[in-house]
C-alpha cells in the first residue's frame, strides 16, 4: 500500500512540475519509465521487492488526469497515509485457489472473512485490497457473471422524495428517514472534541483520529445498508418505478436543509435504483424536476399557486379533495408516467 501511494504521489508531482514549469504533458509511458529509474535508486530499491502493484497506481493516475481534462473531476490530489488507500492486483499478481486468495510474493493466503461466496466457476480478473481511514481492510474481487432478470411484475409505483419521510409511495406507504447521521451526531461530536484536544503528531491523536473515522464509517454503513435493502425491495416488487429528477447539488445550497438533504442521500438512492433496474429488467423513469407534482390535485388536475414546505396536507380549492402532500406528489408522478406511456403506445400503433 505504501509503495502504491509513493509511486502515485511522485508521478503526480512530476506531472504537475512538468506542466507548470515547461507546459509539457507527461503521459503514462513517461511515468512508467520514471518508475523503472526510481527502482534503481538506492533509497527506493524496496519498490522492486513488491509485485507490479505500483504500476497500477500509474494507470489510475492517468485515468484521474483524463477525467480532469474531460471536465468530469477536479485536479488529482496527493494521497495521504491517514486516508488509507488501495492496491489493485491483476490476474498475473494473484492466485485464487479453493476459495483462497494468494497475492504475489506472499506464500500465505489472505485471512478473509467472506461477506458472500463467489458464484460457482467464477474466476476473478482483478483483486483490490483497500484500507479505509477507520483502519478496516476489505478485499474486492471482480468477476464476470450473468445476472438473471426477475419475473415480470404487474405492479407500477411512483414515489416522491422527502426528508421526514424518505419516500412516499403512490400506494399510500411512507418510508421513514432513518437519519443515520443524526443518530450518531452526539457520538461524532464527542469524538471530534477529543481529537482536537490531542497534541499533533502524538500517538493519542492518531488513536482519536481512528475513533472519529470509525464513527463516520458507522454512519456510512448504516445508511448504505438501509438504502440497499429499500431499493432491492422496490425493484423486486415493481416492474416500473417513476421518480422525480431532483437537483440535489442545488438544493443543498439551502443552509437550513443542507444537512437533512445530505443525510437522506437522495443521489445514492436513485443511483442504486438505476443499476438494479438495469440488472433485473425493470423500468425506471425520471420525471422532469419542474413538473408540479406537489401543487397539482391528483383528482381534478388543479394547480395551486403556492404550497410552502411547512404545509404537509392541503385541500383542493376547486374540487375540495383532501391531500397528503407527499402521497399526492407520488400519485401525480406515477400518473405522468402512465400518460406518457399511453401516448407513446398510441403513437406506435398509428
Amino acid at each position: 500500500m505504501g509503495c502504491t501511494r509513493l509511486v502515485y504521489n511522485r508521478a503526480l508531482a512530476a506531472k504537475t512540475e512538468a506542466w507548470y514549469e515547461r507546459q509539457e504533458r507527461v503521459g503514462y509511458a513517461e511515468t512508467s519509465r520514471m518508475l523503472t529509474d526510481w527502482k534503481k535508486q538506492e533509497d527506493l530499491q524496496f519498490l522492486g521487492e513488491v509485485s507490479s502493484v505500483p504500476q497500477q497506481g500509474l494507470r489510475h493516475l492517468q485515468t484521474a488526469f483524463s477525467n480532469f481534462f474531460a471536465g468530469w473531476a477536479k485536479y488529482p490530489n496527493f494521497k495521504k497515509k491517514r486516508n488509507g488507500g488501495s492496491a489493485e492486483f491483476t490476474s498475473s499478481a494473484f492466485r485464487f485457489r479453493d476459495g483462497q486468495v494468494f497475492l504475489a510474493l506472499s506464500p500465505e493466503p489472505l485471512a478473509i472473512r467472506w461477506s458472500r461466496q463467489l458464484p460457482k466457476n467464477a474466476e476473478p480478473s482483478t483483486i483490490t485490497v483497500k484500507l479505509s481511514p477507520s483502519g478496516r481492510w476489505t478485499v474486492s474481487l471482480l468477476v464476470d457473471i450473468e445476472i438473471e432478470t426477475l419475473p415480470e411484475s404487474p405492479n407500477q409505483i411512483g414515489w416522491d422524495l422527502g426528508i421526514t419521510s424518505l419516500i412516499a409511495l403512490s400506494n399510500g406507504e411512507k418510508v421513514a428517514n432513518p437519519q443515520a447521521f443524526k443518530a450518531k451526531r452526539r457520538k461524532l461530536r464527542q469524538a471530534q472534541k477529543a481529537l482536537i484536544r490531542k497534541q499533533k503528531g502524538s500517538k493519542n491523536r492518531e488513536k482519536a483520529r481512528l475513533k472519529v473515522a470509525q464513527v463516520h464509517a458507522e454512519i456510512s454503513d448504516a445508511r448504505k445498508d438501509f438504502l440497499h435493502k429499500l431499493t432491492t425491495r422496490l425493484v423486486r416488487e415493481n416492474q416500473t418505478i417513476a421518480v422525480e429528477d431532483l437537483a440535489g447539488s442545488n438544493m443543498i445550497k439551502n443552509r437550513k436543509l443542507a444537512l437533512s438533504i445530505s443525510d437522506a442521500s437522495w443521489g445514492e438512492l436513485v443511483r442504486q435504483l438505476e443499476y438494479k433496474c438495469d440488472w433485473y429488467g425493470r423500468t425506471l423513469l425520471k420525471i422532469d424536476r419542474w413538473f408540479p407534482s406537489s401543487k397539482r390535485c391528483f383528482d381534478c388536475g388543479h394547480i395551486v399557486e403556492k404550497l410552502p414546505l411547512n404545509i404537509r396536507e392541503w385541500d383542493c380549492p376547486q374540487c375540495g379533495s383532501h391531500h397528503d402532500r407527499d402521497v399526492n406528489a407520488a400519485l401525480n408522478i406515477l400518473a405522468a408516467f402512465s400518460c406518457r406511456f399511453s401516448l407513446g403506445r398510441e403513437h406506435n400503433t398509428q
